[in-house]
């Protein structure tokens, strides 16, 4: 049975094809960027050896006394965050503050509290990896960029499933690809049959993705990402979130406990009292050891890979905190850098189902959540992304008139698809990245493209 077309194919083809035109660079860079960072571990491991890598010998040393090795190779650098050794052959880590504002990390052997080396933290091919893959290295800008191309890949994903639907015509180019027809058959079969076979890898790809974005995901944390109010009574608060504990180059804190308060330091203890959270003129003495905060990490079970945050200020808190393979082992606890009592402490156990989902969501994107076989599965999602954006461009490239875009044309008698408008007004309610930019083109089309014939010409 021949194959009919509906009467909205053509229009729906239209926003795939618009769609397409930008997400495919967006999507391909995400798609080779995130192979870079899914494999983080193992790279890390062969570029950094030397730093990262230690001979177990008998007992380590104090983590204090680590510190004060760190404080004398680099004076007058503020020491943010240390990170235990994850394993017995692992260095402990120390993040510097700098001048400039950027960080630099600094390990040492446990063993030996020798100085191992250092890394500038946004220097680092996995760094710029990961500010490539949220904000194309050019920060907030890059950042809506990134969200909006994500958005629209939605769109993308659901237009595409509609041109595939199955209209007569069996198996082949819908379920199975016809690998020995003509060029044009073979590139639109691979790209269509392809992408209903990895549609909801897809799917779960960008959705998992979008809870770190600016727009979408903030607004998103701020609705779903709550605790208990009692969590935090007889606590004093600061005016800041223990979000501004994570940066563009290093996560902290989950994004769970993002938006909670980060308490304060009872600054009694000391005479030094700072409601504004800004750093006291007076240098900061803590009562509380590093060796004692790691005793109450294990007493706590965090596992290894958690780090310590230090107080900025003097009443700022000890912040111990962990992004485990698997999240149902997260807690993020907050301690008074005074008495070493604990202020706050969340973990699994107090998420809400969508933190749980969104947090689950992250391992799984990241591929840390089974080991390697979850890498490998994000791997085939990135290489699917590449085959698609690929495949796709090739079909453009096939059909497109000379000189011209090749848009399709939609027919000037075509009645309002109901179904259609229904699911674009949806995907602008839950993505505002994408109802911005369909007024933006409805906008163009109807004020410059329909006025202006060889503009128009040119695109169709």
């Amino acid at each position: 049975m021949a194959q009919t077309q509906p009467r909205f194919y053509t229009l729906a083809w239209r926003w795939h094809f618009y769609a397409g035109l930008f997400v495919v660079p967006v999507l391909l860079m995400l798609a080779l960027t995130g192979i870079v960072y899914l494999f983080k571990s193992q790279l890390d491991v062969l570029m950094y050896r030397q730093q990262l890598i230690v001979a177990a010998q008998g007992k380590t040393v104090s983590a204090d006394a680590q510190l004060a090795t760190v404080k004398t190779a680099y004076p007058g650098l503020p020491v943010k965050k240390f990170v235990p050794p994850p394993a017995a052959d692992r260095s402990s880590a120390f993040t510097l503050a700098r001048a400039d504002g950027g960080t630099q990390t600094i390990y040492v052997d446990p063993y030996r509290n020798t100085v191992l080396g250092e890394m500038d933290d946004s220097n680092n091919l996995q760094a710029i990896a990961r500010k490539l893959h949220g904000k194309l290295l050019l920060g907030k800008a890059g950042d809506f960029v990134v969200e909006m191309a994500a958005s629209w890949a939605l769109v993308l994903l659901v237009s595409g499933l509609y041109l595939w639907w199955p209209r007569g015509g069996g198996i082949w180019g819908t379920l199975l690809p016809r690998l020995r027809a003509s060029k044009r058959i073979f590139w639109r079969d691979l790209h269509a049959v392809a992408g209903f076979w990895g549609a909801l890898l897809l799917a779960f790809m960008l959705l998992s993705g979008l809870p770190w974005s600016g727009i979408w995901g903030a607004q998103y944390a701020k609705v779903w990402s709550r605790f208990p109010a009692q969590m935090w009574d007889d606590v004093p608060k600061s005016n800041q979130l223990a979000a501004s504990l994570n940066t563009d180059a290093d996560k902290s804190v989950p994004w769970a406990v993002e938006n909670t308060p980060l308490p304060q330091s009872h600054a009694e203890h000391s005479g030094e009292h700072h409601h504004d959270g800004a750093s006291s003129a007076t240098p900061i003495t803590s009562n509380v050891t590093l060796a004692q905060l790691q005793a109450l990490g294990e007493r706590a079970g965090l596992p290894g890979g958690y780090s310590i945050s230090l107080p900025g200020s003097a009443d700022g808190v000890y912040t111990l905190s962990v992004f485990p393979d698997d999240p149902r082992q997260e807690q993020t606890i907050h301690v008074d850098q005074y008495s070493g009592k604990v202020l706050a402490q969340t973990g699994w156990r107090d998420y809400g189902l969508v933190p749980r989902a969104v947090e689950m969501g992250v391992a799984l994107h990241e591929g840390k959540f089974f080991g390697l076989a979850n890498q490998l599965l994000m791997l085939c999602a990135c290489l699917f992304v590449i085959l698609m954006c690929v495949t796709g461009s090739v079909m453009w490239w096939q059909r497109r008139p000379t000189g011209r875009l090749g848009a399709p044309t939609t027919p000037r008698q075509l009645p309002r698809w109901k179904t259609g408008t229904a699911i674009f007004v949806a995907l602008a309610v839950l993505f505002p990245t994408v109802g911005i930019s369909i007024m933006v083109i409805l906008l163009a089309d109807l004020l410059v493209l329909r006025r202006l014939v060889p503009l128009k010409r040119a695109i169709s």
